[in-house]
């Protein structure tokens, strides 16, 4: 008899029920989906760097703080994403060159206030 397995993201983690996990899944594509929308209105393609450094910045935001080039690496390495300190240097001044995001003079990264607005938009027009 065929006994499905659970998926790979249940089974590392297992505090998580499947109903849990299906609203973080929908909130973290909802989140994807604000990004996809942002990267476009400043006519940038999609990526999954700029997804995850995009996310880094926001969640920096949302706890009020600028964070640096080291502390987007550091965090994009505990959450297991392999990129290299010069990638993700080089997405942050494309990003920056772009006007998605602004460097301060502390050397720390933060949203655009019109790159904020459009990710804290209510989302499904």
């Amino acid at each position: 008899m065929y006994q499905p397995q659970p998926s790979l993201e249940i089974a590392r983690s297992p505090g998580n029920t499947a109903t849990g996990r299906g609203l973080a899944e929908g909130e973290e594509r909802l989140g994807n989906e604000l990004i996809r929308e942002l990267l476009r209105t400043y006519g940038l393609r999609t990526s999954l760097i700029r997804l995850k450094v995009i996310d880094a910045l926001h969640a920096a935001d949302r706890h009020g703080r600028a964070i640096g080039v080291r502390g987007i690496h550091a965090q994009l390495e505990q959450l297991d994403i392999p990129l290299s300190f010069l990638s993700v240097r080089e997405v942050l001044k494309r990003l920056c060159a772009e006007g998605v995001i602004n460097l301060g003079s502390d050397k720390c990264y933060s949203l655009n206030p019109q790159a904020r607005a459009v990710l804290e938009q209510p989302y499904g027009r």
